[in-house]
């Protein structure tokens, strides 16, 4: 994978809370689940949790109500503006995530007649204040629906290295562009659907969630498809290339994170009842669907369900 180093980092993307602080525990969102993390919610996301608080081991939720604190973006603006902004995490993620909107803004008008509403990514450490309430670190990244912003300690990818075994640099990416994906679904009203039918049949709670995490993985492979394609304000391509082995690296990390890894991982045995985000196999084969298609209308997880 090779970054343009011409292309216009845009930092108004993001919400730099670093230092800033969040307090306490609880919070909510559809998280990437991280073994052993120190939150309650690192095996549920926002959609169970909102309905059935404490369902497998999920975490209850503060007020909902309560809002996003805004941070001050000036020294990431500085270090994205400077000369090696490409040997910088944080201005490197900024530019992933400038890839996955743009890409969104003209595929979800291509495939779904609807016009794309771009969001925030807030950069935090370890804990900070949502729309659906105050999360820590060990939530993992998260989107939370109630404000449409995508939440990440950028300390995760240390965590999905050395714990998980996917420390490729195209995880950082996929990881985004997943979270990204949920952002899609509340767009088109897929969140709500689901919320709706797992109050219809609670039972089916964990089930939908799967389905919804694995459309975000596909979702996340149509990206990665075309994210040479992509281009900053100026018409800057923001990659150069993306390689077999990047993808592979995106499916590497597809696997770590399955429900049946992330279950081993923690010395218990595999209980499919509690699985929320889909397996191993599972993952990586929605993300392989998306990136073979590079189209999201091939990534009906749901098939009727809904």
């Amino acid at each position: 994978m090779e970054l343009n180093e011409n292309a216009r980092i845009d930092t108004d993307q993001i919400d730099d809370q670093r230092g800033s602080g969040g307090g306490g525990l609880g919070g909510a969102g559809i998280p990437i689940p991280i073994p052993g993390g120190g939150g309650k919610g690192g095996l549920i996301g926002v959609v169970v949790a909102v309905l059935l608080a404490l369902v497998g081991g999920g975490f209850g939720l503060n007020a909902v109500t309560g809002g996003s604190e805004s941070g001050d973006n000036t020294e990431l603006e500085q270090k994205c503006d400077a000369s090696d902004a490409l040997q910088q995490l944080d201005c490197r993620n900024t530019l992933y995530v400038n890839s996955i909107q743009a890409w969104w803004q003209t595929a979800l008008p291509q495939h779904f007649s609807r016009p794309y509403e771009p969001t925030t990514t807030v950069l935090f450490n370890q804990s900070v204040r949502s729309g659906c309430g105050v999360a820590d670190y060990g939530v993992g990244p998260f989107y939370c629906p109630a404000d449409s912003k995508v939440y990440i300690d950028l300390n995760f990818y240390q965590t999905l290295a050395q714990q998980l075994g996917a420390g490729g640099e195209f995880a950082q990416p996929y990881v985004l562009a997943h979270e990204y994906g949920h952002h899609v679904q509340n767009l088109l009203g897929t969140n709500e659907q689901v919320r709706r039918q797992q109050q219809r049949t609670p039972a089916n709670a964990n089930q939908l969630s799967v389905l919804l995490e694995l459309q975000a993985d596909c979702y996340a492979g149509a990206w990665a498809r075309n994210a040479t394609g992509t281009a900053d304000e100026t018409g800057q391509k923001i990659f150069k290339s993306i390689s077999q082995q990047d993808i592979q690296q995106g499916l590497d990390t597809a696997a770590a994170i399955g429900d049946d890894a992330i279950q081993q991982r923690s010395g218990g045995r595999i209980d499919e009842s509690q699985f929320t985000h889909g397996t191993s196999a599972q993952r990586q084969e929605w993300f392989g669907r998306g990136h073979t298609t590079g189209d999201p209308k091939s990534c009906d997880t749901f098939s009727g369900t809904l």
